[in-house]
Parts: C-alpha cells; structure tokens; sequence
C-alpha cells in the first residue's frame, strides 16, 4: 500500500452545495480539510439547480458568520402564485416565517462558498478523480488522480447521486430506499424574466411552472410522459405549451439555453454514515424538485454534520458523530414525506389521467384546503420555510 503524503482531519469529497458549505463551517472553525471536486471549476461554477435558500437553510449561514458573505439575491415571497385551470389564485403564508428566505441561484451560492473558502485560506482541488480506502480503519485514505493521497480521520461525501463515495460502502451496509412518481418534468432554461418570482400551473395538460433564474433568464417546467425526450419537445411546442397550461400568453419568449427531461423520484439511503465515512446531500438522499428541499437538506446535512466534527474535536466525544446518521433521517424522512404530498397534490389536481378521476378530486380538496383552513396552509408554510 502506498504511503500517504498528506494528513487533514477531513477529506470532503465533492464541492456542491454540501461540500461546499461544509469546508466554509469547518474552516471558520479552525478544522483542517480539503474539498476534492473531479469537475472542473468552471463546471461547478456555471451549474444551474435550485433557486431558493429557505428560512432554516438562511439562519445556519447566520448562525456560522457567514449570511453576509454567502447570500444573495431577493427575499422570498411569503406566498405562491398558482394559475388554476388559466384563474389566478395566491396562496398567503405567515410573512414572518419566510422573512430569512432567499430566491438564489444554486450557481451564485457556489460560486459565493468557492469564493469564501479560497479568501479564508481553504484548499479546494479541481479536476480531482478520487478513490476512497480503509473507511473502516482508524485513518481512512482518499487517492487523489494527481497522486496525493491523503490520509484523514473522517470522509465527508458530498459527491452527489454517483460518486465515489457512497460507492465505497459495501452493498450490504446500505439500504436505498426510492419512490418513482410516474412522470417527468421538461426542464427548460431560457432568456425570458419572468413577472414573479415563481408561478404554477394546475391544469388538465399537466403541471407548468416558471422561476426567476435573475433578473434575465428563467427555469421552466412541463409535466411530461417519462419515455419522452427533448426531440419530442422543439421550441415551438415548448412555448405554446406553457401558454395553453398558463392560459395566457408569455410576456417574453427568448432563446432557449438547454432543455432535458427529467423523472421525478425520491431517494434514501440508510443509514448515512459507515466506518469513518459519512454521506450528505445528493449522496445521500434525493427530493422531487417540486419540494425545494433539495439544496436546503442538504445544507442541513452540512450544519449537523459540522456540529458534529467541532463536538468530536473539541470535547474528544464522538457522540454526535455516531448519530449524525439517526439525526438526519428524521429529518430527511419528515420532508419526503412532505415532498411525496405536495408533489402529488399539484400533479394530481391538474391532471386526471395519471392516477384516474379518484386521485385526481382527492389532490384538488387537498389543494382547496390550504386556501380555506388555516392550519392546513399553516402547516404547508412551514414546511415551505424549512420550520416544520
């Protein structure tokens, strides 16, 4: 076995959202690491995911020092702006449990913890292919496709759905857990602001929405069948699909950047963590983009975990540790559990041919219940702001 060349206390394994934010709350905290990322720099930079940092996800930035160095863009509007069967219909939410929220682009959020990480003396390697070993030893070793190898006390993996290091753990110690929802989503980027922050739309042809992506461009989404592709969607077709589901024409139809059709599912793994290695973010765990969980998990994941490592550090308890995992499946499983709901319910109440007429009249009393019962859109609220 080749010697290592190096010694951190953390290796972090991936610089998304997950890895990034997880080297910035070590970093500010005088741990040592390094965050290995086999994307190039300018591939992790120009990225385009998720666009809201919600409340909870806000205050863990606020509680590290690092709100004003890290989050940008507008506050989020405590409310949803829906098109029903072409009516328009807002749904209020109490102002002061959105009041931390941000609309952020995933992009600008990494490229803020890149940026914070390097002035505040991080080391973050690009273009690094890594391999993981001995996660079950005292000293785990992660190879890096320079030659480095680093020897560290724990993994942090932050690779995402197929990285290597969920890869590392034997098939026999984890369990995937997945939920396929029978259709998909045309994601589509284009040149065209959008009037709000955010509008949905709930019709018989299928789920629409559009998010403001800055103050240029906006991501918009068509409810799909799960075998069609982007041939099956020119730009014509895109345009005019998204006016019969908004009934109403689109103030701007600009140059579409990039488009692929994606399925949406649920994913869990368990348990998160095995030897030496722990799993955060996309590595372990997936939400429907519907939710808007994504991003904000797994920057929950970064703040338990980083809780976690400075316990172990400064007081020599592994406690935290050995329950990062137990700790965090509580909370992954109380938002998919949220996620699977509201996924269904604005799928459903549109489109009656999926699940049948049945399923379809339940998810529009479930949908008509958070404009008439204040505990039912208190409840949504919550999970909305990441409180619940």
């Amino acid at each position: 076995m080749s010697t290592a060349n190096e010694h951190k206390s953390i290796v972090i394994v991936g610089a998304g959202v997950s890895g990034l934010a997880l080297g910035n709350f070590l970093l500010s905290e005088g741990i040592d690491c390094v965050v290995a990322e086999r994307r190039s720099r300018e591939y992790v930079e120009q990225r385009q995911r998720a666009g809201v940092i919600d409340t909870r996800a806000a205050r863990v930035f606020r509680k590290r020092g690092l709100e004003d160095r890290v989050i940008g863009g507008a506050p989020v509007e405590p409310r949803l702006g829906f098109r029903v069967d072409g009516e328009i219909r807002q749904l209020e939410f109490a102002a002061d449990d959105h009041r931390d929220g941000r609309f952020c682009p995933q992009q600008v959020l990494v490229r803020n913890l890149i940026t914070v990480f390097e002035q505040d003396g991080g080391d973050l390697r690009f273009d690094s292919e890594v391999s993981v070993e001995d996660i079950d030893g005292e000293r785990p070793r992660v190879r890096l496709s320079d030659g480095s190898i680093i020897e560290c006390d724990f993994v942090a993996g932050c690779d995402g759905d197929r990285g290597a290091t969920r890869a590392a753990i034997p098939g026999d110690r984890i369990t995937r857990h997945s939920h396929e929802y029978g259709y998909g989503w045309l994601v589509v980027l284009a040149d065209a602001p959008g009037n709000h922050q955010a509008m949905m739309a709930i019709h018989s042809r299928g789920f629409a929405g559009q998010f403001a992506r800055g103050p240029r461009a906006s991501r918009f989404y068509l409810q799909c069948p799960l075998d069609d592709t982007t041939a099956d969607w020119p730009d014509e077709r895109i345009w005019s699909e998204l006016e019969a589901r908004f009934g109403e024409p689109l103030a701007t139809k600009g140059t579409i950047i990039e488009k692929q059709v994606v399925p949406l599912r649920s994913e869990v793994y368990s348990p998160l963590s095995h030897g030496r290695l722990h799993l955060l973010g996309d590595a372990a765990h997936i939400v429907p983009p519907m939710s808007a969980k994504g991003m904000n998990l797994a920057l929950h994941d970064a703040d338990v975990f980083a809780d976690a490592v400075v316990h172990y550090y400064k007081n020599g308890d592994p406690s935290l540790l050995d329950g990062y995992s137990a700790t965090r499946l509580r909370d992954v499983w109380n938002y998919q559990a949220f996620a699977a709901w509201w996924t269904d319910t604005v799928h459903d109440a549109g489109d009656p041919t999926h699940r049948g007429e049945f399923r379809h009249q339940v998810a529009r009393a479930d949908f008509e219940r958070l404009f008439t019962s204040s505990t039912a859109n208190r409840l949504l609220g919550e999970f909305m702001a990441g409180l619940n």
